[in-house]
């Protein structure tokens, strides 16, 4: 099969950049990568062509015996181009992974670091504290880099030996007929590196259990269930990984006479037969102090009164909630003759009252004629 000129693979110019060549072949890559093209046989040759173009043209002394002999000039030098894949990912796995996101066919030694785990704490609180925010200093179980190993999981002064298994490479290659099989070498776990001196502190984890004090800064107006997150207080991070974090999930008491609807409150208020008669102005005790409210004459119960400003802060900083007071009128009990006098006559005043009234007239069900005018007349 006659081969293609290399740089009309690539698509460049003879007198290209090295790092015109190399973003040439990105492209190429990322267009006809085997994963971005399952079964495409066509792709699969192109993608192989570029990579083998790109294997002579980004190296200088490969590019000037090329640009001097052509293909023939090549096979002086050992190079035969690419047998399959596994020596494509071999020789520009970088690529892949740095700049595309295939790193799954890479093989060799794999990164050990890996993030610490997010850790959840139930937090109690009393309703005041949810109401305007407070600081809680708590401890909890969880792990940090061993010190003594410095993370490493080995005993200092020791250093970690190659895997005799995979012989560094971290994974292990088996060969059934025509096919390849990689797998995870069991000895390192795919790391490629073994401990053959733990940490006698870790025990070669790296890592050490500890109880750690945390300052969780609790907003106003949270309420039960509400999760805090608190950035890099989770775990440690495994051989030099990234902590995790801390989630705090709130639990919040409740109040002996206020209720919460969001960022409204709720209460209810009783007051007596006179004072719903004749009004008055009472003292109630609101989550910011002793306020003073006007009950009008004739209050009934279940009237609202609305104080504005005196509920629950919005947690994202945008004012406050309202408190609603529920009027509840009591009867009176346990009246001495001379208040069970007064209610008799105050009962005879608004009798009188009543008879002094146009009575209400009823329609009687026989008078079905004028009823049925009444009702066309209005």
């Amino acid at each position: 099969m006659i081969k293609r000129d290399y740089y009309e693979v690539l698509g460049v110019d003879r007198r290209a950049s090295g790092e015109d060549i190399k973003k040439t072949y990105r492209k190429l890559a990322l267009k006809y990568h085997p994963d971005r093209n399952p079964g495409n046989k066509e792709a699969e040759e192109k993608f192989k062509e570029a990579a083998e173009a790109y294997e002579v043209l980004r190296d200088s002394e490969k590019r000037n015996i090329y640009d001097q002999f052509g293909h023939e000039g090549l096979q002086g030098t050992g190079f035969t181009g690419f047998g399959g894949f596994d020596d494509i990912f071999s020789a520009f796995g970088d690529i892949f992974e740095d700049f595309f996101g295939f790193g799954s066919r890479r093989r060799g030694q794999r990164t050990t670091a890996r993030p610490g785990a997010d850790l959840l704490y139930d937090m109690r609180i009393d309703f005041a504290e949810a109401v305007f925010g407070t600081e809680k200093e708590i401890e909890i179980p969880t792990s940090e880099t061993c010190e003594p190993c410095g993370a490493t999981g080995r005993e200092p002064g020791t250093e970690e030996q190659v895997c005799p298994m995979c012989q560094g490479q971290g994974q292990i290659l088996q060969s059934q007929g025509f096919f390849r099989i990689s797998t995870t070498c069991h000895r390192c776990g795919g790391q490629g590196r073994i401990i053959t001196n733990p940490c006698h502190i870790c025990n070669g984890s790296g890592q050490q259990k500890v109880n750690k004090k945390v300052l969780v800064k609790v907003p106003a107006g949270v309420d039960t269930g509400t999760r805090l997150r608190i950035p890099d207080r989770g775990e440690s991070g495994y051989r030099g990984g990234p902590p995790g974090d801390l989630y705090v999930r709130l639990h919040v008491d409740p109040h002996e006479f206020f209720e919460r609807d969001g960022n409204v409150l709720y209460c209810q208020i009783p007051i007596s037969m006179v004072q719903a008669a004749i009004g008055d102005t009472i003292e109630i005790q609101t989550l910011d102090g002793s306020r003073s409210v006007k009950i009008k004459p004739g209050a009934q119960s279940g009237e609202i009164i609305r104080l504005k400003g005196d509920g629950v802060p919005n947690l994202r900083g945008y004012g406050r909630g309202d408190l609603l007071i529920d009027i509840q009128v009591k009867t009176p009990v346990n009246l001495n003759k001379r208040q069970e006098e007064l209610l008799r006559e105050f009962a005879d005043i608004e009798n009188g009252k009543k008879s002094s009234q146009k009575p209400f007239k009823f329609w009687s069900w026989g008078n079905k004629e004028k009823r049925s005018k009444s009702k066309h007349k209005h």
